[in-house]
């Protein structure tokens, strides 16, 4: 079985496929690093959006969500916008925990699971 990796960089590649399963790197807001958990996750789903069409996905195929809050008091926030992205009937298999996230200004990362 082979595997591909997309967007390599010396520490993670942000895409792996193997065995006909998308695996993507935790994604944090780019643009949005000063504005709100709603504004951040929209940015994170577009991201996701994007990264999984690269390699002929899409967000019906997700399996798994893990998604990591700087603070849970932004789980409505987030919620909102998950709730008006992820497609009725293709819900997937998720996580959602606060934790410590690798700079201050993020508020929200994702790491997402699909298939191919």
């Amino acid at each position: 079985m082979s595997i591909q990796r997309y967007h390599v960089g010396p520490r993670l590649s942000e895409i792996v496929v193997h065995n006909n399963t998308v695996y993507l790197a935790g994604q944090v807001a780019d643009a949005q690093l000063h504005a709100d958990a709603q504004a951040q996750t929209e940015e994170i789903l577009g991201m996701i959006d994007r990264l999984l069409g690269e390699v002929g996905s899409d967000k019906t195929k997700i399996l798994t969500a893990q998604i990591w809050l700087a603070d849970m008091a932004d789980y409505d926030a987030m919620n909102r916008a998950w709730s008006a992205w992820v497609p009725q009937g293709h819900t997937p298999a998720r996580a959602t925990v606060e934790s410590r996230l690798a700079a201050p200004e993020y508020k929200v990362e994702i790491k997402i699971v699909a298939a191919l």
